[in-house]
């Protein structure tokens, strides 16, 4: 009897996992020309292009603000014009934390923010990560997203699951593609003394 319990709490437990991983599946990493090219595009009501320019390059410049040290390689803005913004940015990705052990990769990317009135537009692009370093962040393994995470390399034939080593990343990845973009349409909230129970953008349209 207990090995029958046993067996159906297994089970179960794989069951909530393969639903869970159901938004990392086939088409969750899109491809431009080959490309993994993450791609937001939403409209903002009542704004200039000038003043959207100005809270976007503001948002960048902070994102690098708090980039990460990378070996070889230094977060810079490398355009910031009247319509578009784009930066190197390098920051933590995180698997696992437990007493005694981390693990985690450095993600290397671009983010481009095209801007104009009322309309925002970000593209995160040229993903690579930095894997497996020592303490001293020396022999790492250097992954590209298109060798890495896409449906080719991280699904199964059927697509209907995700490789272990490879998953890691595509969900982790995904998830903080959403972060960037929700973080980019709340740079235009105005700052309230309470925090509403259920988040409501005044003047945001999504695409």
């Amino acid at each position: 009897m207990k090995k029958l319990i046993l067996s159906i709490l297994m089970l179960a437990t794989l069951s909530a996992n393969a639903k869970d991983d159901t938004k990392y599946l086939a088409g969750a990493v899109p491809e431009v020309n080959g490309i993994v090219t993450f791609k937001k595009s939403f409209s903002v009501k009542g704004k200039s292009a000038q003043e959207i320019q100005e809270i976007m390059q503001t948002f960048v410049a902070d994102m690098v603000n708090k980039s990460i040290p990378a070996p070889g390689q230094y977060a810079r803005v490398m355009e910031a014009n009247a319509d578009s913004t784009v930066a190197r940015v390098c920051e933590w990705l995180e698997f696992k934390r437990k007493p005694l052990y981390l693990d985690r990769t450095r993600m290397r990317y671009q983010i481009k923010v095209l801007t104009a009135k009322e309309r925002v537009t970000i593209v995160i692009s040229n993903i690579t990560y930095y894997y497996g370093e020592d303490m001293e962040g020396d022999k790492g393994v250097i992954y590209k997203a298109e060798e890495w995470i896409s449906d080719k390399e991280a699904l199964n034939k059927k697509k209907t699951k995700l490789y272990p080593r490879s998953g890691k990343f595509r969900r982790k990845t995904v998830d903080r593609a959403e972060e960037i973009f929700e973080a980019a349409m709340d740079a235009f909230e105005e700052k309230e003394e309470a925090v509403p129970t259920k988040k409501v953008r005044k003047g945001i349209v999504e695409e």
